[in-house]
């Protein structure tokens, strides 16, 4: 794993703190280890934003951020204990794991929609011409390959009259569309933007054929949520703040700013990434997490066969922490 320390933004808040009048010793930083899948990216805008405008400092929360190849690999360390807290988890894996026994659970969503898209080689305009060809998305039981199915359906193409290769990562489903080793491919921003710039057609947002399936959240180790509830919830109060200031349009110019300092991506890119996330309102912004949405998720796995049938969908949050909304 990668430990990408952030410390250095919440010292400087305290110190902007002592220079403004507020002792640093009243608002002593409690850490909070966090783990993250890949790397700095668009998904981690939030908290990218929430240490660069000083919100988790004035709730005297300090991030250490950890990377991690995968969701398995973030999820493994959660459930041991080496990790506080995962975000930008892909909601299914959770699940599946706590079904498993693991001890975790879900206290926030962060992405409320999907934000991926279906990009085809340039020859190919529509669903409906995906018939008989390869599609590459996540895995064959990635939440990826449930939004090609949502897709696929409408235009009378069952599984089964295409063709399936997988790639976890989507930049590796972005190399296999231009070497033409898939026809299709489900694509995460910027990648749905480097392809469209390339030629490649745009056939749809998966949000528009699944906008009850919310994409990622925060999970945490129950032992540790339990011991630290007051650190955890200021941790939350300071997320929700930041996505609140991102959906603010007068901030686009500076959570622009921001995530081409952290991430050192192309301004371009990026600037096309809060507008897409602005249009499909990616980031929950109340902190409350809605029962009902995750039950859909549950309903996708169980019809899957990947979790029991009898699963209660009450065990995937933690009473007294996760807001819940019908």
């Amino acid at each position: 794993m990668l430990r990408r320390h952030r410390r250095a933004l919440v010292v400087a808040g305290l110190l902007s703190c002592a220079v403004f009048g507020v002792a640093p010793g009243a608002r002593a930083a409690d850490s909070i280890t966090v783990g993250a899948v890949g790397s700095a990216s668009a998904a981690l805008w939030p908290v990218d934003i929430g240490l660069a405008k000083g919100f988790f400092t004035a709730e005297g929360v300090a991030v250490d951020l950890v990377f991690a190849p995968s969701n398995a690999g973030v999820l493994q360390q959660l459930a041991a204990g080496s990790l506080n807290m995962s975000i930008t988890s892909g909601l299914v894996d959770p699940i599946r794991a706590i079904n498993q026994g693991a001890p975790v659970a879900i206290v926030r969503i962060e992405g409320q929609v999907p934000p991926y898209a279906l990009l085809a080689k340039p020859a190919i305009k529509s669903i409906k011409e995906l018939n008989g060809k390869t599609i590459i998305v996540g895995g064959a039981k990635d939440i990826t390959r449930t939004y090609l199915d949502r897709m696929m359906s409408p235009s009378g193409i069952k599984p089964g009259e295409y063709d399936l290769v997988y790639a976890g990562a989507t930049s590796a489903r972005f190399a296999a569309l231009q070497s033409g080793a898939a026809d299709a491919a489900i694509l995460f921003p910027p990648f749905n933007f480097h392809a469209e710039a390339g030629g490649f057609n745009s056939l749809g947002l998966v949000v528009d054929y699944a906008k009850n399936l919310p994409f990622m959240g925060t999970t945490v180790n129950r032992q540790w949520a339990t011991d630290n509830k007051q650190r955890l919830q200021k941790y939350l109060a300071a997320f929700t703040k930041a996505a609140l200031w991102f959906n603010d349009q007068s901030n686009r110019e500076e959570a622009i700013k921001i995530l081409v300092d952290v991430t050192h991506g192309a301004r371009d890119d990026i600037e096309k990434s809060y507008d897409f996330y602005r249009k499909i309102n990616f980031f929950e912004t109340t902190g409350k997490v809605s029962k009902a949405k995750i039950g859909e998720i549950v309903k996708v796995l169980k019809d899957g066969g990947d979790i029991d049938q009898k699963f209660d969908v009450d065990r995937l949050f933690m009473p007294g922490v996760t807001e819940i909304s019908e």
